[in-house]
């Protein structure tokens, strides 16, 4: 990426704006003071990175102004860094694009048949999803009893067919790609799903048996959820430690437990990944019914990739009704400030549905396969292209950054960045951003400091890996669109958090003022 004003391409009004930060970056550097101040930021980032403790890490810096344009800071901007979670804002930012700020997620039933004058279903439900990651996530409304109630209405009283959780919309794997084994029985590896409910995760407690040499109790906060256990935890006599160890094989639906807990331990909580959310989805919606006063004959069973459900397709295919996701800005909003990996994985293949959808209805779909994954990321260079982000620095293949082999540039992301926040129409990609010492994943961090309330910022981190990429507001009040990324650092034992040595920066340019001096 050129220093001064990043190029655009996009239209005539983005034409004009470079004129502008061409200007403005051009009476920028004939001051001598905006010469100093940036000397003066120059030496304090380069003295950090410099730090002995760095010897074997690599940084990534680049720092650019959306009043001007300029480049203010860049240290081996254009070498490719893992992202880590910094990632979703490229997610974020193609959902924004493709669906709107406004656009919501259907959840959709059917029925095979019309319900006869008998009250009597001679048919099997279908419920479809559609790539809603908020479905049961809000406790103020049953999901499930609305569609039954919709049922209910139309005259059904009996259905003699199945259940079935139809997840086929997506035409890909229930893991990202480069997704580790290790990472998928843990909350933030869940199961990705067209069909997706409760955020495909079962709360977990762990609590020690009155007496010791029994076994520990084990709960789970829903039943349907619960998956079978093979109890091997023992409670000991304290001050024996407390060593819990809970595995799940991928793909396997056995919970094994083992080690031990101590007598005076108090409950421990989890949060796990499920086996089968399109199948929890659908016994609720069972559960539902039967609250509902509607009785289902035939048993549930989910349908996922590469399977598919040709009753779809059927002349008879009735949809009884539909529930409603929340507007898309909101679900941006919650998957960049809570780094929520379900959400935007599901939104990145929401983008690769839509695009094989929109080929079949011109008929212009290919004979070849590609996945729903592989669509998204097809669509996200096509918009990182149209927007002028140098596709060099974007080796991207998952959504939420879980993968290690996502690979991009500090300077294509702050590309990015420099981008949206220049959009009028990217309201909700910038509410989205965790605000330093206020929420999300930065509540805790760079709290009384200069940087708080003035950094809004997407954090990442893996082993070794960290990065830290939004805006900043400088004390001189100019705008500031940053990436910083750190890897290989393996953190000496008398150092601090390696979090704090990218907040540490990101501090330096919310105090950057028009007076800083070297």
């Amino acid at each position: 990426m050129r220093k001064g004003c990043v190029r655009r391409r996009a239209s005539l009004a983005a034409a004009c704006l470079i004129l502008a930060c061409l200007a403005g970056a051009t009476a920028a550097a004939k001051s001598p003071s905006n010469d100093a101040r940036l000397a003066g930021l120059a030496a304090r980032i380069d003295a950090h990175l410099a730090k002995p403790a760095f010897a074997d890490a690599t940084w990534g810096v680049q720092v650019v102004s959306l009043d001007s344009g300029k480049v203010l800071y860049s240290h081996n901007a254009d070498k490719l860094f893992v992202p880590a979670s910094t990632a979703k804002l490229y997610t974020a930012a193609l959902a924004l694009d493709v669906f709107g700020p406004d656009y919501r997620v259907p959840t959709s039933l059917f029925a095979t048949a019309k319900p006869g004058r008998d009250g009597e279903l001679r048919g099997d439900l279908i419920l479809v999803g559609y790539g809603d990651p908020t479905l049961g996530t809000d406790k103020r409304v049953s999901w499930a009893d609305t569609l039954a109630i919709a049922l209910r209405k139309s005259g059904v009283k009996a259905v003699r067919g199945s259940l079935l959780g139809d997840a086929t919309w997506f035409s890909a794997p229930l893991y990202g790609s480069g997704w580790e084994a290790a990472d998928l029985q843990s909350w933030f590896g869940a199961p990705v799903s067209a069909l997706s409910v409760d955020e495909n995760i079962v709360r977990v407690e762990v609590r020690p048996a009155p007496q010791a040499g029994n076994l520990a109790r084990i709960a789970f906060d829903s039943a349907l959820a619960a998956p079978e256990v093979d109890n091997q935890l023992r409670t000991l006599r304290a001050p024996a430690p407390t060593d819990i160890s809970l595995f799940r094989a991928p793909g396997e639906s056995v919970l094994h437990a083992f080690g031990s807990i101590a007598t005076n331990a108090g409950t421990q909580y989890y949060r796990l990944a499920v086996h089968d959310p399109a199948l929890i989805a659908v016994e609720q919606l069972r559960a539902a019914l039967e609250r509902q006063g509607v009785s289902v004959q035939g048993k549930s069973r989910s349908l996922y990739w590469p399977q598919q459900d040709e009753s779809l397709r059927g002349d008879r295919i009735q949809r009884i009704g539909d529930v409603w996701s929340p507007p898309l800005a909101d679900i941006v909003r919650h998957g960049l400030k809570v780094s929520q990996n379900l959400y935007m994985q599901n939104l990145l293949l929401m983008v690769g549905a839509k695009a094989a959808a929109d080929e079949r209805e011109v008929g212009e779909a290919s004979p070849a396969f590609r996945s729903s994954e592989s669509r998204g990321i097809q669509a996200l260079r096509s918009y990182l292209r149209r927007i002028g982000v140098s596709l060099d620095g974007v080796l991207i293949e998952d959504g939420p950054g879980l993968s290690r082999r996502n690979l991009t540039s500090p300077a294509s992301l702050a590309g990015l960045l420099l981008h949206v926040g220049d959009n009028p129409g990217a309201k909700a990609f910038r509410l989205g951003l965790p605000e330093a010492g206020v929420d999300g994943s930065l509540t805790g961090r760079m709290r009384n400091s200069a940087a708080q309330g003035r950094i809004h910022a997407k954090t990442g981190s893996m082993a070794f890996t960290y990065a830290l990429a939004g805006y900043a507001m400088t004390a001189a009040d100019e705008r500031l669109a940053f990436a910083i990324m750190l890897n290989n650092y393996r953190r000496p034992v008398d150092a601090g958090r390696p979090t704090a040595e990218l907040d540490a920066i990101a501090i330096m340019l919310a105090e950057l003022s028009e007076g800083s001096q070297p």
